[in-house]
This record gives C-alpha cells, sequence and structure tokens, in this order.
C-alpha cells in the first residue's frame, strides 16, 4: 500500500453528508463546525468565505474550499456586514436530503454543495496539523476538475434509501479529501519545510509506510535505515528535520493513538491492545499510557463511555 493510502486508511474518516444549496442574493449561512471537516464547492455563481483571523477568500464557480481544521466559519454572496443570526448549514445539512436547501433573496443565484465529515481526533492529528487550514482546489474553465466531476455524478446517482448508502458516501467523501490531499502535495514547492514533505521523500515515505502498517513491530532506528536505505546518522538527521521528532518518538506517539481509538471504539481486552500496538506486557502498556493521558487505560476507557 502506498504511504499516503495507509496514512488515509488511518484516520477513520466517517459521517460523510452532503447537502446542495440553491442561494439567491442577497444570502448567508454559518458553518458552526463542532470539529468536522467541510468542503463548499460553488457549482455555479461566487461566494465569499469568511474565517476568523483570515483575509476573505473569493470562490467561483468550479472551485472547492476545504476546512479540514474544525473551525467555523461564514459564507456570504459578498462582501458586507451582517446583523442578525445566520442560518447554521451544519445542523441543516444532516440527514440524506436530495432536495436542495432554498436560502436568500431573489437577486444573482449561487448554487453549491457543501459536505460534511469526521476524523478520528487523534489518528488525524499528524495528517491535519500539517495541512493548511483552509485548502482551496480552483477549477479549469469554470468547471469542477474531472476527478471532482465524477464524483458528483456518483454522488447525484446514490438514490435514497438504498441499502450500503452511508458507507458510499463515506468513502466518496474520503475520495474526496484524498484528491484534495494529493492536489496540495503535488503544489508543494521543493524543499518545503512540512510533515507532508515526508510523503514525497523516496528515503522517509516507505518508512513512514511500515511504521504504519506494522506499529506493533519492535522496531529500531538501524532497521528503519535500512528500509530508507541511508546510515543510521543519516536517516536520523533527515527523520528528525522533516518530521519534527525522531523516528521512534514519531512511532511512540502514533502507537498511543491507536490505543486511544482502540479504547474508545472496541471491546478489546487491554491486554490484546497492548500487544497490537507494540508492548510486550499490559504493564509497561499501562504505565506508558498513564504518563502521556494521565490516567490508565482501563479507566480512560471508563471516563469515554
Amino acid at each position: 500500500m502506498d504511504t499516503l493510502s495507509q496514512l488515509l486508511d488511518d484516520i477513520h474518516l466517517s459521517g460523510g453528508e452532503f447537502r446542495y444549496v440553491q442561494a439567491a442574493a442577497p444570502w448567508g449561512f454559518d458553518f458552526r463546525a463542532e470539529g468536522l471537516a467541510s468542503f463548499h464547492l460553488i457549482l455555479g455563481g461566487s461566494a465569499v468565505l469568511y474565517q476568523a483571523g483570515e483575509e476573505p477568500l473569493r470562490l467561483e464557480a468550479g472551485d472547492m474550499a476545504i476546512v479540514t481544521s474544525g473551525r467555523d466559519h461564514r459564507m456570504l454572496d459578498e462582501p458586507r456586514p451582517v446583523t442578525g443570526e445566520l442560518p447554521n448549514l451544519a445542523d441543516i445539512i444532516r440527514g440524506h436530503d436530495h432536495d436542495p436547501l432554498m436560502l436568500g433573496g431573489e437577486g444573482v443565484l449561487t448554487s453549491m454543495l457543501s459536505a460534511r465529515f469526521r476524523f478520528d481526533a487523534d489518528l488525524a492529528k499528524p495528517l491535519l496539523a500539517a495541512l493548511p487550514p483552509l485548502m482551496l482546489i480552483q477549477g479549469v474553465s469554470d468547471e469542477p476538475p474531472e476527478w471532482l466531476r465524477i464524483g458528483l455524478e456518483f454522488l447525484a446517482n446514490e438514490g435514497l434509501g438504498r441499502p450500503g448508502r452511508q458507507a458510499i458516501v463515506n468513502r466518496l467523501a474520503g475520495i474526496l479529501f484524498i484528491e484534495c490531499v494529493r492536489d496540495h502535495l503535488e503544489a508543494l514547492p521543493v524543499g518545503a519545510s512540512t510533515w507532508l514533505r515526508a510523503l514525497r521523500d523516496p528515503a522517509l515515505s516507505p518508512v513512514l509506510s511500515v511504521l504504519h502498517q506494522r506499529p506493533e513491530y519492535p522496531w529500531t532506528v538501524p532497521e528503519l535505515a535500512g528500509v530508507a536505505c541511508l546510515s543510521r546518522s543519516a536517516f536520523a538527521e533527515r527523520f528528525t528535520a522533516v518530521m519534527g521528532q525522531p523516528p521512534l518518538s514519531y512511532l511512540a506517539e502514533h502507537r498511543m493513538r491507536l490505543a486511544v481509538w482502540q479504547l474508545q471504539h472496541t471491546s478489546q481486552p487491554i491486554c490484546r491492545i497492548a500487544e497490537m500496538v507494540g508492548y510486550a506486557s499490559e504493564t509497561a502498556f499501562s504505565q506508558a499510557f498513564k504518563r502521556i493521558y494521565g490516567s490508565s487505560p482501563s479507566r480512560f476507557r471508563q471516563q469515554k463511555d
């Protein structure tokens, strides 16, 4: 499996929901995200996206804005002051309604597709921290990119009430997100100082892949240097410079993120979770877990129930 696929599998994207919006000027809505990732694809017309502390972003037909950070934001037909409350699209979008949401007055029409979806907060942290809080995919000649057009056609044909629809929608949201990350990766300048640079590094990418494929294995720096085809010192220096931490520290943090997911989402016994994340004993795992999270794995599980 290629490294990006492995990393994206780990974040457990779920809960994808879409809603078409037909908005006639003057119009506006808030998106109080509550930690949810979201995107807005402009199918016709234009819009302006606002995030606190950021410059307004104008979106034209064919553009898609992806808010990876789960931050609240606002969409308006044009830059203007707003009085009173606006509808919260994050709440309205819930459910599986193919009928477009009608907003605004009787002016120029903007049509868009908006979506909300969720990542596992802990497992997605390294990837989302490396991405900008807002990504823009610009259309070509007022049309979405080809990969996006195909995804939209597929979504339009996915009828309500069909068995497995939520799984299909989740996977489609995942595909759209993967393509956005791909576009962002390809646009990174050479030598960019970012964790994502490792995915394009011929030495570090296979190392990330094996760490995520086999987190339970007792990896050593010399073994990982062999995977990277570098000397031990050159590998350790390169990994630390790009990733911001030594390789075994990265592995330890990833193991704990996996352990948290298992504690929150499965009924696996703690001894089995310890084994799955590379600890020789439940005691060693519990001690390491408590140092990071301040409670034992069993108490942590009880508190999250």
